[in-house]
C-alpha cells in the first residue's frame, strides 16, 4: 500500500512506497501524520539496549521542510486511465457504463479541426459512439454530450491515479474536492 505524502500545509504530493515513508521517518521529516498506522518496519537491534528500531509507518505523512512539489501543476497530466475514472467510465454520447477495454479517448473538438489534447477538449467515450462522431463536431453529427469536461483538482487528480487507497487517504482527499466533482457520485 502507497503513502500519501503531504506538504506541512496538507497539500498533496505524492504515492509514496511504505519504504520511502520510512526513510522521512528516520530523518525526522515527519511533521505529522493520520490514520492509523498500517505497516510496522523492523530494524536492526541497538548494542547497547539490546532493543530493536521499528518505525509505524501511517497512511498519510506531512513533510516538514521545502520539499519541491511537481504536483502543483496548473493541470494535472491527461492519461486514459485517469480520463475514464474522471468520467466514471460511462460514455458521454449514449451514457453507457462500459469495461475499459471499451472505451475511448474522444476530442469534442476533433485535433484534425484545431481541437487540442486537454482535459476541457477529451471526454469518453464507447467505439461506437466515436466512430459515429469521427472528425465532426457534435452538433454536426447530431450527438449531445450527457455531461460536461472539467479540469480535475490536484485532490482529485491524487484519487484518479488508480492507487489502492484506504479510507483514511480517501477520506482526507475528497474533503478537498468540490461537492459537485463526479467523483463524489
Amino acid at each position: 500500500m502507497d503513502v500519501l505524502q503531504l506538504d506541512i500545509s496538507g497539500r498533496p504530493q505524492a504515492w509514496i512506497s511504505a519504504r520511502e515513508a520510512a526513510v522521512l521517518y528516520a530523518s525526522d521529516a515527519v511533521a505529522w501524520t493520520l490514520g492509523d498506522a498500517f505497516q510496522v518496519l523492523r530494524g536492526g537491534t541497538q548494542r547497547a539496549t539490546g532493543l530493536q528500531s521499528r518505525i509505524e509507518v501511517h497512511p498519510i505523512v506531512a513533510v516538514r521542510g521545502a520539499v519541491p512539489s511537481r504536483a502543483w501543476r496548473l493541470a494535472p497530466a491527461l492519461s486514459n486511465p485517469k480520463l475514464f475514472a474522471r468520467d466514471k467510465g460511462v460514455c458521454a454520447y449514449c451514457g453507457l457504463c462500459l469495461h475499459l477495454d471499451a472505451l475511448t479517448r474522444e476530442h469534442i473538438v476533433p485535433v484534425s479541426r484545431g481541437g487540442v489534447d486537454s482535459w476541457m477538449n477529451c471526454i469518453t467515450a464507447c467505439r461506437a459512439c466515436n466512430g459515429r462522431k469521427g472528425c465532426r463536431m457534435p452538433e454536426e453529427a447530431r450527438m449531445t454530450l450527457l455531461y460536461l469536461p472539467y479540469i480535475p483538482s490536484l485532490h482529485e487528480d491524487m484519487i484518479l491515479r488508480g492507487r489502492r487507497i484506504v479510507s483514511d487517504q480517501m477520506e482526507f482527499l475528497l474533503a478537498s474536492v468540490p461537492r459537485s466533482s463526479r467523483l463524489h457520485a
